[in-house]
């Protein structure tokens, strides 16, 4: 296992004819191949990385220079991170991608750099940190292709942050925090990276690359941060605009509980879970979920820990030995070791993680029981053979703590439908998997699972920049959603202000829009004046456009013929909540697109609506609350008074909406929305949307909608198959 497969369906499959340009990719953009293990220089080259691993000191240097320990120093590289950030925002987005196509060629150039560091200071094996490298190159190509959008949507203009701190998590200390610090600086914003204390050279190492290429010092800061003095001051300081995490959930909700109104959008990763159905390839099966489970050491981010099995599958004695097999077959080894099948834990484990590893549940047992391996003292207790355990069930420690460790858990279920109850139960709506060859399942499956990035018949660990790109549902992230890698990243990382102007007609109609859509501006019409009208169908327009071309497609992205990777949308309840000033014509914009999602939606306001808009919502269901801003903060905190009850301290309470789109001017909403905050606390589930209305549909169905990557394997036996085809 010393390389990945990634340059097969490169350099195969995917012929410059059959550009992502053709099914909706970022123009120009193609995804860099992985080292070639076929090629005897790049195996040599290789083996020349591998023998610098153990006496690697790359990146010391800059992760020393940039140590911060006290308040002061956290603020001077704030505000030279600020001031650098001014002239850097108001560039052009195609200036600004510029510096980011060079910082893809640094990235490439520093490959060998960039692996010693990974399989020194973390223990990635030589194929993992390759990927990870591309993943870093293939950021930096990508949002410099689609940055040009930013100055290019109709009917709105972008308004870069100043200051993104940009916080990785250890098992993606590369590859994710690449992209995220590339897709902050290209949006305009300076950022503060500070990588996690386990991956402090590999951040550094990413740092030294892009100021290579051109990224100024002062925009970027490397800071390697005393986390007990510095930590908190960091995400408090009011120079910092917006947090891009990748860790866990606690942190996430550490963050919020120290500055509430703070945007945080966080990859909060957590348990993965996949299916095998009765009709399943079970050989693909077993190579597919081993693969998954034990990359990293079962620390990677993407790793499957538990394996629901389906009916006569969980009694299939030929599965079960196949797994046992494969499982034991592993070699565990340094990451210098070329032979090594599983690398090193990044450190001693305790906790969860050593429970995991040596404690078994009621009515669990050890199909392979892991053990810890003695391979010298310099890394005691951090080479632990694979285990796979059994009996494992909805409520068993497995299934409820996110346990980064080379265990896998077993879990069984008599049907397709219970497997996915019990998948959307324990999973944490990050990566979630199927192996099937019946297009029933995959139908039930893709219509009910509860995650963001959805894999058929492959492995599920892996992160390809466009074609398999990151994000998570639920549990599995705070803030918006957008997924790391896709098409929405980048105008989230910012604020929208609607443009000036903008064209008009002398003839207002509304032909080609929803039937439901135009129903509701009628409704409205006679409340409106002729440019307010005009405003609202330029903008209901504008939705049909970006549903026609985008948001009610589900697109190949790459069209690799191997595999078929992908992108759609599902709708997202969300709950509309209108200023006492917001202007009617805002508030219908906000409802039309709704519309047009297929959203189920609420709206709160406090002032009542037009009688014939009003009966037109309540006969499509959606509910209405005329209420004060006080009165809907104290609903949104857990209840309301219960005026059927005796008792004036009984309250009603509601479910808390997962979304708010916030309406009014941007004072008001600013205001509003750090009110939100201080009433819901650290509560990270809910995302508040409190852009400016505009008339911009590629801006303004995004908070209705909820990005999903599918990828699916179409290749057995030698040839490229497309038995999914009928499905989607």
């Amino acid at each position: 296992m010393l390389f990945g497969g990634q340059s097969f369906v490169d350099t195969a499959v995917f012929s410059a004819r059959e550009s992502a340009e053709l099914a909706g990719g970022a123009p120009g953009f193609r995804n860099v191949a992985d080292t070639d293990p076929t090629v005897p220089a790049d195996r040599a080259w290789a083996v020349a990385v591998l023998g610098r691993v153990s006496d690697s000191t790359a990146g010391d240097a800059a992760a020393a220079a940039g140590r911060v320990d006290d308040e002061a120093g956290l603020d001077a590289v704030i505000d030279r991170v600020r001031t650098a950030a001014e002239p850097w925002g108001a560039l052009a987005a195609a200036d600004r991608a510029a510096v980011l196509q060079s910082a893809a060629r640094s990235l490439e150039q520093r490959r060998a750099e960039v692996i010693e560091v990974l399989a020194s200071e973390g223990g990635a094996l030589l194929s993992e940190a390759d990927a990870e490298v591309s993943q870093a190159v293939d950021a930096a190509a990508y949002y410099a292709a689609t940055a040009k959008e930013l100055d290019r949507v109709p009917g709105a203009v972008f308004v870069p942050d100043r200051v993104s701190v940009v916080a990785p998590r250890w098992n993606a200390p590369v590859g994710l925090c690449a992209a995220e610090t590339l897709a902050a600086l290209v949006a305009g914003s300076g950022v503060v990276l500070t990588p996690s204390p386990r991956a402090r050279r590999a951040g550094a190492v990413v740092a030294e690359a892009l100021w290579a290429a051109g990224v100024p010092r002062d925009l970027l800061a490397y800071v390697d941060l005393n986390e007990d003095a510095s930590g908190r001051a960091l995400i408090a300081h009011p120079g910092v605009d917006r947090v891009l995490l990748a860790g866990a959930r606690t942190t996430a909700e550490r963050f919020a509980a120290w500055r509430p109104a703070l945007p945080v959008q966080a990859f909060t990763a957590g348990r993965n879970v996949a299916i095998v159905a009765p009709s399943a390839d079970l050989d693909a099966a077993v190579t597919d979920i081993v693969s998954g489970a034990f990359a990293r050491a079962g620390q990677a981010a993407t790793a499957v820990s538990l394996v629901i099995l389906v009916g006569a599958v969980g009694r299939s004695s030929r599965f079960t030995e196949q797994l046992k097999d494969a499982v034991s077959s592993l070699r565990v080894g340094p990451s210098d070791d070329p032979l090594s099948d599983i690398g090193p834990l990044v450190e001693e484990p305790a906790g969860e993680v050593r429970r995991a590893l040596t404690v078994l549940g009621d009515g669990e047992r050890w199909l392979v029981e892991p053990r810890e391996l003695d391979l010298g003292p310099e890394t005691a207790g951090r080479f632990w053979s694979p285990g796979v355990r059994t009996g494992v069930t909805a409520g068993s420690h497995l299934t409820r703590a996110a346990v980064a460790a080379p265990v896998l858990g077993i879990l069984h279920a008599p049907t397709v439908t219970r497997a996915i109850e019990l998948q959307n139960a324990i999973g944490s709506g990050f990566v979630a998997g199927l192996h099937t060859r019946d297009e029933a399942d995959l139908d039930l499956w893709l219509d009910s699972v509860e995650a963001a990035v959805l894999r058929v018949n492959r492995p599920s660990t892996g992160a390809v920049i466009q074609r398999e790109p990151l994000g998570g549902w639920g549990e599995a992230s705070a803030g918006d959603g957008a997924m790391s890698g896709g098409p929405n990243r980048l105008v989230t990382l910012g604020s929208w202000r609607p443009s000036t102007g903008g064209a008009s007609s002398s003839t207002l109609h509304l032909r080609g829009l929803d039937s439901r859509i135009t129903a509701l501006i009628e409704a409205a019409q006679p409340t409106l004046s002729y440019e307010a009208f005009d405003w609202l169908r330029r903008g209901a327009l504008a939705d049909a456009v970006a549903w026609d071309r985008e948001f009610g497609r589900v697109r190949d992205v790459s069209r690799l013929g191997v595999e078929r990777n992908l992108r759609r949308y599902r709708p997202v309840d969300v709950a509309v909540r209108a200023t006492a000033d917001a202007a009617w014509q805002a508030v219908l914009r906000v409802l039309v697109a709704a519309v047009r999602s297929g959203s189920t939606f609420s709206l709160s306001t406090p002032v009542g609506l037009p009688a014939a808009v009003r009966h037109l919502l309540g006969e499509s269901g959606v509910a209405v609350s005329v209420e004060s801003d006080a009165e809907w903060l104290q609903r949104l905190a857990g209840g309301i008074p219960d005026a059927a009850a005796d008792d004036a301290e009984t309250f009603v309470t509601a479910p808390r909406p997962g979304r708010l789109r916030l309406v009014g001017p941007a004072d008001t909403v600013a205001a509003l929305r750090t009110a939100v905050a201080e009433t819901v606390g650290g509560d990270v589930s809910l995302t508040v949307y409190a852009n400016e209305v505009t008339t911009a549909g590629r801006l303004e169905l995004l908070p209705f909608l909820r990005e999903q990557a599918v990828s699916i394997g179409a290749f057995r036996f030698g040839a490229v198959d497309a038995w999914s085809a009928a499905v989607i």
